[in-house]
């Protein structure tokens, strides 16, 4: 590790900015002891199973919704994110025009009324989450990438977006990196938010509308008793009719579901608030959140009192561990900080305030599915594979709507009849893993296998280069 890496890593703490030291922390919920009976049980206090929550209450108050926590709300995967929020529920316009080119148009109007109710429940909740709507950035790091990011551009514009494409002097304008040479400025319903913040305020939410929520309340497995399911917790079970499986990368519920879905590892740095004179030394006025066009992107933003957020390195750990021992040691954020300082070398008397790693769900669709289970008792919906944080209120909408069974046409679309491809099991899902980190690490310097090696993951479904 390099002198500046070490200083700037010196007095990190191991710990989510997001979640050290906030006062707004609500109280924990207790645990569920005994037998309970409820209408619509809800596996996950993340995102997705806030929002699922909230809008099960609010289509049909008279429902006995329960939600149980295995650990407390925004301590997963929720307190974890970079917190840039965008209208598509698909990973991205480009992803749904992969994976759904001809749903595309009917998925952009699902966004954007996603993004509206997302709005609207804030709200109508008075939801404080240190929301900047001011648009997003997306960056491109080598002139070989202009003419990726063109392409983003004339898909956005086509697709009605309020978009302008940057040259280098007009992108550095915005945002001064030595390595950015042009940019896609998409300017509506895109911006950033406090994860946590939205987490507890949705928290808050649910149990104003009378959801019981059991924190620190584990499941331990599902049992089919034909007419319904009963659902044993660490110290207490629930007899269901209906239950909704929002445990994203974690993949509990059903021992079918990691087939499909993988997680892996984002690491994270937070820096110490910036001066007015270290901001005049970046620009950034607009405050946009950014994400850039390496093979292993790096996605960055500003806090409320500005810091930057600068995320992107991922790993892989068999057997998915909740909080992995090596990412609890500065040594997996070493290349995080090198390369933040590549790409703000201006920047060299900043130093790392926080360092983390949340689970991501990734599979071959990098978008939202649901998976069926028990005789259509059960859905899980998860596998956002990031971009998570409004899209999980897309993915609650469409899993409740699956495991209801309404009769909305759009369950219809493929999105919501299909699922991505399976993934190798263990060990060769742990060694193609850690082959695919390697070169996504890589490949933008050194090429060669690297790049072939890329090309044939993306042709097992992996949009990775």
């Amino acid at each position: 590790m390099s002198d500046l890496n070490k200083t700037a890593l010196r007095d990190v703490t191991l710990f989510p900015f997001w979640l050290d030291g906030n006062g707004e922390v609500p109280a924990i919920e207790p645990q569920l002891i005994g037998r309970t009976d409820a209408d619509l049980l809800i596996v996950g206090g993340g995102f997705t199973g806030l929002w699922a929550a909230i809008q099960a209450k609010e289509d049909d108050p008279g429902r006995d919704v329960v939600l149980i926590e295995a650990e407390k709300v925004a301590y997963g995967a929720s307190g974890r994110p970079g917190g840039i929020v965008s209208t598509s529920v698909m990973h991205g316009l480009h992803n749904a025009a992969r994976v759904f080119p001809d749903d595309l148009e009917r998925l952009e109007q699902l966004g954007h009324a996603n993004m509206k109710g997302f709005l609207d429940t804030l709200d109508r909740h008075r939801i404080d989450c240190d929301a900047e709507w001011n648009g997003e950035l997306t960056v491109a790091v080598s002139e070989d990438h202009i003419e990726v990011v063109r392409e983003e551009y004339e898909l956005h514009k086509a697709h009605g977006h309020e978009v302008e494409l940057l040259d280098r002097m007009a992108t550095r304008a915005q945002l001064d990196s030595p390595l950015f040479h042009g940019a896609l400025w998409s300017k509506r319903n895109s911006g950033t938010v406090h994860p946590a913040k939205l987490a507890w305020g949705l928290k808050r939410a649910a149990l104003s509308l009378g959801v019981r929520l059991y924190e620190q309340c584990p499941m331990k497995r599902i049992e089919d008793r034909g007419n319904h399911l009963r659902v044993v917790t660490r110290d207490g079970e629930v007899y269901t009719p209906k239950v909704l499986l929002c445990t994203n990368a974690f993949a509990a519920g059903h021992k079918k579901i990691r087939s499909r879905v993988a997680m892996v590892r984002d690491r994270v740095l937070m820096t110490q608030p910036l001066s007015d004179e270290q901001m005049a030394r970046i620009g950034w006025a607009n405050r946009q959140g950014v994400y850039d066009t390496r093979t292993q992107l790096n996605y960055m933003r500003l806090t409320r009192d500005n810091r930057i957020l600068y995320g992107g390195r991922l790993g892989y750990f068999m057997h998915s561990p909740r909080d992995p021992e090596l990412d609890r040691t500065t040594e997996p954020y070493e290349s995080l900080a090198a390369a933040f300082f590549r790409t703000f070398p201006q920047l060299d008397d900043l130093r790392f305030s926080h360092a983390w790693s949340g689970p991501i769900a990734l599979t071959t669709r990098m978008a939202v599915h649901f998976q069926t289970y028990f005789g259509g008792k059960a859905v899980y919906a998860g596998g956002y594979s990031g971009f998570g944080i409004s899209t999980s209120r897309f993915g609650a909408e469409f899993g409740l709507a699956k495991l209801l069974g309404s009769d909305r046409p759009e369950l219809e679309m493929e999105f919501a009849r299909t699922m991505p491809n399976w993934i190798p099991p263990e060990p060769f899902r742990h060694i193609g893993a850690r082959i695919t980190m390697h070169a996504m690490d890589t490949a933008d310097r050194k090429g060669g296998w690297r790049n072939l090696w890329l090309k044939f993951v993306t042709r097992m479904g992996f949009p990775l280069g």
